[in-house]
């Protein structure tokens, strides 16, 4: 029989199971005496790709780490991949925040992959013919093979996030987990992993989670997204979570989602309320009703409430929307910029200055 390929291991690994990826159970963590999350219940079906997203400090990193077992719950469970967190790290791959930065940079993008193999062993381990195979398989799938010489000091930032990739497919996982991938890379390379994750997934069914802070450049590839709001986390799909209302209180700032004549859909600031309107804010406790815990499936009215159009599908046609998707925030800018001119020159009334502007909220307020 010939011999299975590294890549043909992954595949019949990732796809052995349709088990949900990771199942919470009235899942609590806390950190010195402080409660990140609680009351989380939710599952990440298997061969998903799922965002985590939230606020600086809300827990997503901590999340992750939960999962790997390194934390742990003050109540309830966390299964993964059919075991207790931390059980089943040896079928998981990950990639840490600042890869570049944690791992010494003399070592060439080979050795560096290798680790994914003989990194858990103490002292001198020399590597066999089978796992440079192995590691060359890994590098070849995330486009690096031919760098696999090059000292990772001599690597750009994009390729060393490929390398990191590679080593945590290398020892052949059901679970990716990548902890904010696409920081501090430039469009380019941000558009090479992206791909790299979704060949992953359409070709081999991997599931993978990664935490995020912009899902503009993910969310043509995204399944779901857990989001850590209100003290608790939660799991939806992705025509759910993309509704203005929800990701305003989420970020705490105006956001508007906005669907192209295309069908492509993106993610932006919205524009600043005037001085003289009043946010609209709820308080965390009215949020929380934004999705009820422990109900799996939104009912039609909540499906009524959703105000932003979407299929139900999570778009797969990446090409055209990665390479237009820096684009769109400066041209939707100059639209609003373009309609408020064309406004005031139709009621022929002179914009204010910011001066005047507050000159007569003065004299108001004598």
């Amino acid at each position: 029989m010939a011999q299975q390929t590294q890549v043909e291991r992954l595949q019949q690994i990732a796809t052995s199971s349709d088990e949900p990826a990771l199942v919470f159970e009235d899942a609590g963590i806390k950190r010195s005496e402080r409660v990140i999350w609680q009351h989380g219940s939710f599952s990440i079906p298997s061969g998903s790709i799922t965002a985590i997203v939230g606020t600086n400090g809300a827990g997503k990193t901590t999340m992750m780490k939960a999962e790997l077992g390194l934390l742990p719950l003050y109540t309830g469970s966390l299964t993964v991949l059919g075991g207790p967190a931390g059980t089943t790290n040896h079928l998981i791959g990950y990639v840490p925040q600042n890869y570049a930065s944690d791992i010494e940079s003399n070592l060439t993008a080979e050795q560096s992959v290798l680790l994914g193999l003989t990194g858990t062993q103490f002292g001198i381990h020399p590597t066999t013919k089978a796992q440079r195979a192995q590691a060359r398989e890994a590098m070849a799938f995330t486009g690096v093979d031919d760098k696999r010489h090059y000292r990772l000091s001599e690597l750009s930032g994009g390729l060393r996030q490929r390398v990191a990739i590679a080593q945590a497919l290398v020892s052949g996982p059901k679970l990716l987990m990548l902890d904010e991938p696409l920081a501090n890379l430039d469009l380019a390379a941000q558009r090479e992993t992206v791909h790299v994750l979704a060949k992953l997934n359409h070709e081999m069914g991997m599931t993978i989670q990664v935490v995020a802070h912009d899902l503009n450049m993910l969310l043509p590839i995204l399944d779901g997204a857990v989001y850590l709001l209100d003290g608790h986390p939660h799991y939806a799909k992705m025509n759910e979570v993309l509704d203005a209302d929800l990701l305003t209180h989420l970020y705490g700032t105006k956001v508007q989602v906005v669907t192209t004549p295309q069908g492509d859909m993106f993610v932006t600031p919205g524009p600043d309320e005037p001085d003289d309107v009043t946010p609209d804010i709820h308080k965390p406790s009215e949020v929380a009703g934004f999705h009820h815990h422990g109900k799996a499936n939104p009912s039609a009215n909540d499906t009524e409430r959703r105000n932003v159009a979407f299929s139900g599908e999570t778009p797969r046609h990446f090409e055209k929307v990665l390479s237009r998707a820096h684009h769109r925030s400066t041209r939707q800018t100059d639209k609003e910029r373009k309609d408020i001119n064309d406004a005031n020159t139709e009621h022929k009334e002179p914009m204010q200055t910011d001066v005047e502007q507050s000159s007569k909220r003065q004299e108001g307020r004598r």
